[in-house]
């Protein structure tokens, strides 16, 4: 396993990220953090957690620079900046594909509040390589228009108390194209402060990943059959 603290350069800003992959690993979940976070999120960070027991590798990025940070607690201006921290998502897929540990690994991205947007929208940038999109108790209503554009499998999971976030996650899925689900924890709050909820939220990603690597292995295996087939006659 390899765990190291990465900078991640892209043509606007130098971002500090924590990067634990194995070797090799079944994808690379990228974390998008929203409303003032950071990768130091201690949910997040739970999540990746457990991410890794199942085999996949994590990258908990800062979307914003530190000077950007200091700026954005005072005046709130760049988290709220969805163009922004999509921009600086598809800089770090395209990090990803250029760094010998995660090269050809297949992405999936983890977004929470607004940082479910940017991934979204990201996710729309980049079809080839996004596996999977989930997301924790987020705004997918503010990826807009990338909503439609998104092909990669989407998984919503919103606390079951939180009944404005549930509404607009519930809006966000009837727009979606790509296939989606809707995963409800029913008596998470917001925040997802309870260990028991948070550990749903964990659970329900690594089978949605799962579950997509296994769709992709059998679409593979078919096609490996058609060829034979084709090949034989």
């Amino acid at each position: 396993m390899i765990s190291e603290m990465v900078l991640v350069r892209m043509d606007d800003a130098a971002l500090h990220g924590d990067l634990v992959v194995q070797a090799p690993s079944r994808a690379v979940v990228l974390f998008a953090h929203g409303n003032g976070s950071s990768r130091h999120s201690t949910r997040n960070r739970t999540v990746a957690a457990e991410l890794r027991t199942a085999g996949y590798g994590t990258l908990l990025l800062d979307l914003l620079s530190e000077r950007e940070e200091r700026h954005d607690a005072r005046n709130a201006d760049h988290r709220f900046d969805i163009p922004l921290l999509a921009h600086r998502l598809v800089g770090a897929i395209d990090w990803l594909a250029e760094q010998p540990d995660t090269r050809g690994t297949p992405v999936v991205l983890f977004g929470a509040s607004t940082g479910t947007a940017a991934a979204l929208t990201a996710a729309a940038e980049r079809p080839e390589r996004v596996l999977a999109v989930v997301s924790r108790d987020g705004r997918p209503d503010l990826a807009g228009d990338a909503l439609d554009q998104v092909q990669a499998p989407v998984l919503l999971v919103v606390g079951g108390q939180d009944h404005e976030i549930l509404r607009l996650n519930q809006d966000a899925a009837r727009r979606l194209r790509a296939p989606h689900a809707l995963h409800v924890v029913p008596d998470a709050t917001h925040l997802f402060e309870d260990p028991r909820a948070l550990a749903q939220v964990s659970a329900a990603a690594r089978r949605w990943c799962d579950e997509r690597l296994r769709a992709i292995a059998e679409e593979e295996e078919r096609e490996r059959e058609r060829d034979l087939e084709t090949h034989g006659q």
